[in-house]
């Protein structure tokens, strides 16, 4: 994990990357769990036996539930020391260039695109570009804006 020692050293960053997460696996037990609590049992998320003759091969993951790992990627990813506190605010773009085939592993990649100041911290602006290991291809890029204080 990369760290910074306040939004101020973080500022100068800017158009670089910030930091990477570790790997996250996505088995079938995330993807039906994601699909239980967003009602969401398509048959291409669900249902090993009939996606195995879909279009992938295999389940897939839901866009979104690689959009809800976002949290998980940014606690490893990096780290500012002197934020106490930090919120979502919100993302911008988002795209799904590439599925997540069952049993992928993915982890985010960070880039610093905006900061500016609020009261008592910065608005940050990041690319997160998700990665599935053995691919070139990422399987979501978007733009997170969180809020964070000191």
């Amino acid at each position: 994990m990369r760290e910074f020692e306040s939004l101020a050293e973080l500022a100068t960053l800017l158009g670089q990357d910030i930091g990477v997460s570790e790997w996250v696996l996505v088995d079938q037990a995330r993807i039906q769990k994601f699909a239980d609590a967003t009602e969401d049992q398509q048959w291409i998320h669900t249902d090993p036996a009939r996606a195995a003759a879909g279009p992938f091969g295999c389940t897939i993951a839901h866009g979104f539930l690689t959009l809800s790992l976002l949290p998980v990627f940014f606690e490893t990813g990096f780290r500012i020391k002197t934020v106490r506190m930090g919120l979502n605010y919100g993302l911008g773009r988002v795209r799904f260039p590439a599925p997540v085939p069952v049993g992928s592993r993915l982890r985010g990649r960070f880039k610093l695109k905006s900061l500016a100041p609020i009261a008592g911290g910065a608005q940050i602006g990041i690319e997160v570009s998700v990665e599935r290991e053995g691919s070139d291809k990422p399987v979501c890029i978007a733009e997170s804006l969180t809020r964070q204080y000191e």
